[in-house]
């Protein structure tokens, strides 16, 4: 069992930055890869970025790339997502997850532990 606790969430303006973390316990964090996927007012849950076991292959969405970083400390078991030049259409609850294996994905059912999500809010 894995739990996940994202923090970082806040109110920033647009063009500013922010950085989310995601705290793993209670299991095998740096055999994983992982995700961070969002939610935006009356949208679905969508792909953001996702990192292989060893952080050596990372993806994102194409609305993000560029823009979005993501990275993990597996001494730390910590996970981040530090987002640059952000837009009011980047406003999302933002939630990390942990996939079953080493391997990235961008499709939400091969995660199989969710955090319970940070609110991302970018004014214009």
């Amino acid at each position: 069992q894995v739990q996940l606790v994202e923090s970082g969430g806040g109110l920033v303006q647009a063009g500013g930055s922010l950085r989310l973390s995601c705290a793993a316990s209670g299991g095998t964090f740096s055999s994983r890869a992982m995700g961070w996927f969002r939610r935006g007012p009356g949208k679905e849950r969508g792909f953001v970025a996702t990192i292989n076991w060893i952080g050596g292959s990372t993806y994102y969405s194409d609305s993000v790339k560029g823009r979005f970083t993501i990275s993990r400390d597996n001494a730390k078991n910590t996970l981040y997502l530090q987002m640059n030049s952000l837009k009011p259409e980047d406003t999302a609850v933002y939630y990390c997850a942990a996939k079953k294996g080493p391997y990235s994905s961008r499709t939400p059912g091969d995660y199989d532990y969710w955090g319970q999500g940070t609110q991302v809010t970018v004014s214009s």
